[in-house]
């Protein structure tokens, strides 16, 4: 198994934390890993995206440009990233506020309204889990107790009685796919 992903949105959507719970979450399951944040200076607002490798054997480089998987959360990074996801491979995005979506007839798209989602949930913040719950049922490298341990790894201690909406938002996001692809 080989994934190279790119999450990709405004810094302030979850991009870096859906990364990271993800790189955890597969680190918890003993497979070789790397995340790899990019992001301007801009505290909330600016650009942010970042690079997930995971595998079964070691990862040569932690640094790709082609990707078998983008999660897009905007238009500017739908503009940027969907042209380098490889053949055959998977590009989910945010339905609400991607007004061009790709049509690439080499990859498999599926557009989820997780913004609108995570409204109906009352936790705006939760976005980023739809999306992760999204590609995990279309791709499940990891499992959901792998996902809920990287939760208490990367959302401060504070944060910790958020975890159950955040996995109730993975298994929406889950449900929503199903959904889309009936």
């Amino acid at each position: 198994m080989l994934e190279e992903i790119i999450v990709a949105g405004f810094g302030g959507q979850g991009v870096l934390s859906l990364g990271m719970t993800l790189a955890y979450a597969a680190m918890i399951e003993d497979k070789e890993i790397t995340w790899m944040p990019s992001y301007g200076p801009e505290m909330r607002g600016g650009t942010a995206n970042c690079i997930v490798i995971l595998s079964d054997k070691a990862i040569s480089s932690p640094i790709v440009d082609t990707y078998t998987t983008a999660i897009v959360l905007n238009q500017p990074s739908m503009d940027k990233f969907a042209s380098h996801v490889l053949p055959g491979g998977l590009l989910i995005y945010e339905s609400g506020t991607i007004t061009k979506p790709c049509t690439r007839p080499d990859i498999d798209i599926i557009g989820i309204p997780a913004a609108t989602e995570a409204l109906a949930m009352k936790n705006s913040k939760t976005m980023n889990m739809i999306l992760l719950g999204a590609y995990l049922h279309k791709k499940p490298v990891v499992t959901l107790e792998a996902v809920k341990e990287a939760l208490t790894q990367v959302l401060p201690e504070k944060y910790h009685k958020l975890i159950p909406i955040n996995l109730e938002a993975i298994q929406r996001g889950k449900k929503l796919v199903s959904e889309v692809l009936v």
